[in-house]
């Protein structure tokens, strides 16, 4: 690919077109800029934080240090298509009621790294929880709200919370 061709994505499960992009452009700055999805924060640029985490066939990934262009092919998730019909999910609604949003820059990184742990772990241990999530960075809650969360999805999902 030279600079400033158009390629095709697939994000939540549509395709878009990326239009006068360059070579070097994140998937995080095309997905914010180029395709108008901001779920995911730039913050470190430098995949430390997990503010910008997306799925990519299958992993978490920090969009940041993920090449749009390298992206081509490849099945894409952002906080913003977790739930196809625009709703709340209940990860979401979990970290609403269990106080784990506060400044909430971190949030939509934790969320969908959440929702790939319950995907691949629908009844974490203490440790696999605090393992999952890592790689995200949360400077208001001292994470213990963001593990109640967790805590309290496995609880409904299991039929046994709220």
């Amino acid at each position: 690919m030279s600079t400033n061709e158009i390629y095709t994505l697939a994000v939540n499960g549509q395709r878009h077109e990326v239009k006068d992009s360059w070579i070097g452009e994140s998937l995080l700055y095309v997905l914010r800029e180029r395709l108008g999805m901001p779920g995911a924060k730039g913050a470190c640029e430098q995949g430390e934080c997990g503010s910008c985490t997306v799925i990519m066939d299958g992993n978490a990934v920090c969009s940041c240090l993920v090449l749009a262009a390298s992206a081509v092919g490849r099945e894409i998730a952002t906080v913003e298509g977790l739930n196809p019909d625009g709703s709340l999910t209940d990860v979401q609604q979990a970290f609403i009621e269990e106080g784990a949003v506060q400044c909430g820059f971190c949030t939509p990184g934790l969320v969908v790294a959440v929702h790939k742990l319950l995907e691949d772990n629908p009844e974490p241990g203490e440790m696999e929880v605090k393992e999952a999530l890592s790689g995200n960075i949360c400077r208001c809650t001292g994470y213990g709200r963001i593990f109640a969360a967790v805590g309290a999805v496995v609880s409904v999902r299991r039929g046994t919370g709220r």
